[in-house]
């Protein structure tokens, strides 16, 4: 049986969220063994204080929610997290830059934070699928691998729109086996997390991670 809580970022990200309510993410993180929580950087320092010794990992956003600060504050960014205690590092991709068509910059500003998180973290490119076009999905996609990227990412939860199917699918194609495909925003139920697995998915982001498991305890013997 696939350990579904394996694949789970378990995720509070909203601005108003407290230092309490993230305290009870760590906890039900480490009670049900997900990958990792997944909170706004002021937080990090809370969470790895509350998941030592867990085995669950801490995860943050870099240049969140749009993407638009600038590749020498995004590296800041990660260095900073790192030091205070995220292992995974999740950027949002220069959107504008991508429609402008500079792929330099887009591959730079995810360079700036891949040889800042080098060795310490694994990075995940959030790609923000909502605003863009299938080929420009795709050569998101491509610029993060050759900028040494560890995973693509779909959503940040706070656009248009979320995870699908058909982007996870065309993310997995174009970059391979090589690289992991995160799957991300409105993904609520465990018929959703075993869709995106199915299309390609080797980690799911959800703020709904227990009601998953609960639904998933309820139905099996897991």
């Amino acid at each position: 049986m696939t350990n579904i809580a394996s694949y789970i970022d378990h995720t509070l990200l909203k601005p108003e969220s407290t230092e309490s309510q993230v305290i009870q993410l760590c906890k039900e993180a480490a009670e049900f063994k997900f990958a990792s929580v997944c909170v706004n950087p002021t937080w990090v320092e809370t969470a790895a204080a509350e998941l030592a010794d867990s085995g669950v990992k801490v995860c943050t956003v870099i240049g969140f929610p749009l993407g638009a600060s600038t590749p020498e504050t995004k590296a800041f960014e990660t260095t900073d997290a790192i030091s205070k205690g995220a292992g995974e590092i999740d950027m949002v991709l220069n959107v504008g830059a991508l429609k402008s068509g500079n792929t330099d910059h887009v591959k730079k500003d995810i360079e700036a934070v891949v040889q800042a998180a080098k060795g310490k973290a694994i990075v995940k490119v959030i790609l923000e699928t909502c605003l863009l076009t299938d080929s420009e999905k795709e050569t998101a996609s491509r610029l993060s691998k050759e900028a040494g990227a560890d995973f693509v990412k779909t959503s940040t939860g706070f656009s248009t729109g979320g995870a699908t199917v058909e982007d996870v699918k065309l993310m997995r194609q174009t970059v391979g086996p090589e690289l992991g495909v995160k799957a991300s925003g409105g993904v609520r139920s465990l018929e959703d997390v075993e869709a995106m697995i199915e299309a390609g998915a080797t980690r799911i982001g959800a703020s709904s991670g227990v009601k998953i498991m609960q639904g998933l305890t309820s139905d099996s013997d897991y």
